[in-house]
């Protein structure tokens, strides 16, 4: 650990003390539980499979806020100090979640990872492909390995659907044991999100059926895990969507083969990441509606106005459309 990041927790730990000093405590008397998500994405779901049982809140709500930069506030760290069960990306999504935890004399009683969820699902997703699909068990092997590559090297993990099948799965398992008069009825919320959510994998196959191996580009890469559900083939140039990703400078060759991707006629749709504009993406974006490319826009955080299960569903929509 760094010396500015003790620092900034003594800071923050000091300061979360002082607030709690002058705020009162929570009521015990419902017996709500408290959940606590890096982001709004997280809370939505949890709202769904807690119900009523729960108080649910996010740090991150909104487009505005990019969740790579966020700097934790004290009044975060007493909010996940209060919490019974926290939620965080991993990955490197979300790291201001580390430097709160590390920061609480007592860590909250549950802390999911979902990123560590994702094999756990890729797994599962394979195995059922295995017997679907009867490959061999050389090739089965080969399949198992590409799922596993691109889950650990994307943290854009709420963009697939097998995760947060398996995210849901979970909570209701937490919450269960949290709260075991509830769990009946996190069971059938559960049930309840299961169903939207196969009905959004659905879709998704039906997709796959008819545009696999469209080749299609990215500013960054946040939805690649479901456009790869999807069959569609990403012809981004890698330095282009990492460096977008990491807030650095195009390399002007770079930026150079983008625009001729984006000009050759080849794709079938950019899909457009609004929380990490810049000028190099607003170019291709302009470049993208001169050449008549069909535009997809996609995010790191809800939509206003909209939970999960409809935000995965437009995208849908929106993916279809430009196909069609």
């Amino acid at each position: 650990m760094t010396g500015y990041t003790r620092t900034a927790i003594a800071t923050l730990s000091l300061a979360a003390l002082a607030l709690a000093g002058c705020s009162s405590a929570p009521s015990e008397a419902d017996g709500r539980l408290t959940i606590v998500s890096s982001t709004d994405v997280y809370a939505d779901i949890a709202s769904e499979i807690a119900g009523d049982r729960a108080d649910v809140s996010a740090i991150i709500s909104g487009t505005t806020q990019d969740p790579h930069s966020y700097e934790a506030t004290a009044r975060d760290q007493l909010a996940l100090s209060r919490a019974d069960l926290v939620i965080e990306n991993g990955g490197g999504f979300d790291p201001f979640i580390h430097t709160l935890l590390d920061g609480l004399q007592d860590e909250p009683p549950v802390v999911v990872t979902v990123t560590e969820l994702t094999e756990d699902a890729a797994e599962e997703h394979a195995h059922e492909d295995e017997h679907a699909h009867d490959h061999s068990s050389d090739d089965d092997h080969s399949h198992e390995g590409h799922d596993h590559s691109h889950a650990d090297g994307n943290e854009h993990v709420w963009y697939s659907l097998t995760t947060i099948e398996a995210l849901a799965g979970e909570l209701a398992a937490q919450l269960s044991e949290l709260d075991p008069a509830g769990a009946e009825e996190f069971e059938a919320n559960l049930a309840a999100f299961t169903s939207e959510l196969e009905q959004l994998e659905q879709r998704a196959g039906e997709l796959r059926a008819e545009h696999d191996g469209t080749p299609i580009a990215v500013t960054e890469a946040a939805p690649l895990l479901l456009f790869e559900q999807l069959g569609l083939v990403n012809e981004t140039p890698a330095d282009f969507s990492a460096a977008i990703e990491n807030g650095s400078d195009v390399a002007p060759s770079v930026l150079l083969e983008m625009e001729r991707l984006i000009e050759s006629g080849t794709l079938a749709l950019l899909a457009y990441n609004e929380q990490t504009a810049g000028p190099e993406t607003e170019r291709v974006l302009a470049l993208a509606e001169s050449a008549g490319l069909p535009i997809v826009p996609v995010a790191e955080t809800l939509p206003e106005g909209m939970g999960y299960l409809e935000w995965m569903s437009t995208v849908l929509d929106e993916v279809g459309a430009a196909l069609a």
